[in-house]
């Protein structure tokens, strides 16, 4: 028997009047985060993880977040940290290691104050590291949407770079987040950049106002940035 039919049969004839809550745990704020991540992990633990794979040739920058609660000196104990890379990247001839970029601390702050986790993403940019390799995503940021925005702006590089979690498993270039790495969803599907119009333009002086031609406008953009290299030799010289 059906919990309607048993409502009905206990003389409840409106089940409008009827609550479908938990009064069991109406005093209990679920997170609707909370379940989205538990339902990420069973499927994580559902499907066959992708890793970097070694015969792929790969730039490696090894992300550390040192803090020593063991022990040993940080001297020791930070070598140790770094052997177990270096053993690790050697057994993948293909695989070369660019550099250690090390922060100290328990807990990662926000990115910007991490120093060498911002020298590794301008190496990034740079085209000299197309993997980072860290032991979490907690060495990175606490903050998941931080996680989320920076591994989008790395796959979004030509070539891509990907980011490898050891303790997590996760591999930010596995074929199954390639689609949410770069999706569009915040754009409307037919959306299209906008035709330039006299708006665009730099506006000259005078009684009319007129825009400048295309001509004229990419002549304008030329001596400015002729202006602005000169500039910035001037100050090279001075400061030289």
């Amino acid at each position: 028997m059906s919990e309607e039919e048993l409502v009905l049969q206990r003389g409840q004839t409106d089940l409008k009047e009827t609550t479908y809550e938990n009064v069991f745990r109406r005093g209990i704020v679920e997170s609707p985060k909370e379940k989205l991540l538990a339902k990420h992990r069973l499927w994580l633990a559902s499907i066959q993880h992708e890793y970097p794979m070694p015969y792929i040739p790969y730039k490696i920058g090894v992300y550390i977040r040192f803090y020593n609660q063991t022990q040993y000196s940080d001297e020791v104990y930070l070598e140790k940290h770094k052997q177990w890379f270096l053993d690790d990247i050697s057994l993948c001839p293909r695989w070369s290691l660019v550099d250690f970029y090390i922060d100290y601390g328990s807990s990662a702050p926000h990115m910007e104050s991490s120093k060498e986790w911002c020298r590794l993403l301008t190496d990034c940019f740079a085209g000299r590291v197309d993997l980072i390799v860290t032991q979490k995503a907690g060495n990175v940021s606490e903050d998941p949407q931080e996680l989320a925005w920076i591994s989008r702006l790395l796959a979004a590089q030509k070539p891509p770079v990907g980011i490898y979690f050891i303790s997590e498993d996760i591999f930010t270039m596995a074929s199954y987040y390639r689609e949410s790495l770069t999706d569009r969803a915040m754009l409307p599907e037919d959306w299209e950049v906008l035709p330039k119009d006299e708006l665009d333009l730099p506006m000259i002086g005078g009684p009319e106002m007129l825009p400048l031609s295309m001509e004229e406008s990419n002549g304008t953009k030329e001596q400015k940035s002729e202006d602005l290299q000169a500039h910035l030799s001037e100050e090279g010289g001075t400061h030289a």
